[in-house]
């Protein structure tokens, strides 16, 4: 853990701004065509709760920036919950959804950054400047809230005429994922694979409590 407010400050800072750069690019701000669409994407949304938690760790940092010593580890539940919601973009994209896409359109920018290097920034500063001591065993629970609130909303969406592209068939697809897609692999399938995915969140948020406790006992 580091105890530098400056060095945290300045992390924090770099990270959110990476972090709006990503989205930005993701919806085609920098490219001139706008794709308000990908806002519908669990991607877009995990990004910008990284955004909302850099903002927050920026102003609590900002906040307690007097001493340069001292740890600067502000909101550790709320940062524990988005890091894993945002890791499972991570892996997702690179095990389910990179291997699906030919030549090099994995590899641009807005690839990258939404789905790697934005995590892993959220990743780095919650190893680098969280406190051990702060988790609860119910925050394990926590993570899959905003999930569970994520497939209601596409589930909604997508039943209300919501349309991501279309398919090679020439019909519109109206769910987000290939394996959250009631169209094309049926309901009881897609629930297959989303019970799975909060399996994973869960293995993740045990994995997280537990080496907190770790970090407990040894202090």
């Amino acid at each position: 853990m580091i105890k530098n407010k400056a060095f945290a400050l300045v992390y924090r800072v770099a990270a959110l701004l990476f972090a709006i750069a990503g989205i930005l690019s993701l919806l085609g701000v920098f490219s001139g065509e706008w794709h308000g669409t990908t806002l519908f994407f669990y991607t877009a949304q995990s990004n910008l709760l990284a955004v909302v938690m850099f903002a927050l760790l920026i102003a609590g940092t900002i906040k307690g920036i007097r001493g340069k010593s001292g740890d600067a580890c502000y909101y550790p539940r709320f940062s524990m919950v988005v890091v894993i919601d945002i890791l499972v973009t991570f892996f997702v994209y690179w095990i389910l959804l990179a291997p699906t896409f030919e030549g090099m359109e994995q590899w641009t920018f807005f690839n990258l950054s939404v789905h790697a290097i934005t995590p892993l920034l959220c990743l780095i500063d919650y190893i680098l400047f969280t406190r051990p001591r702060h988790l609860k065993y119910r925050d394990v629970y926590a993570v899959i809230i905003y999930p569970i609130c994520y497939v209601v909303f596409a589930t909604i969406a997508g039943f209300a005429g919501q349309t991501y592209y279309t398919g090679p068939d020439g019909a519109p697809v109206r769910f987000p994922y290939f394996f959250f897609d009631y169209d094309r692999i049926g309901v009881a399938m897609s629930l297959v694979y989303i019970g799975a995915l909060i399996v994973i969140f869960l293995i993740m948020s045990h994995g997280f409590y537990l080496v907190d406790r770790k970090r407990r006992q040894r202090t």
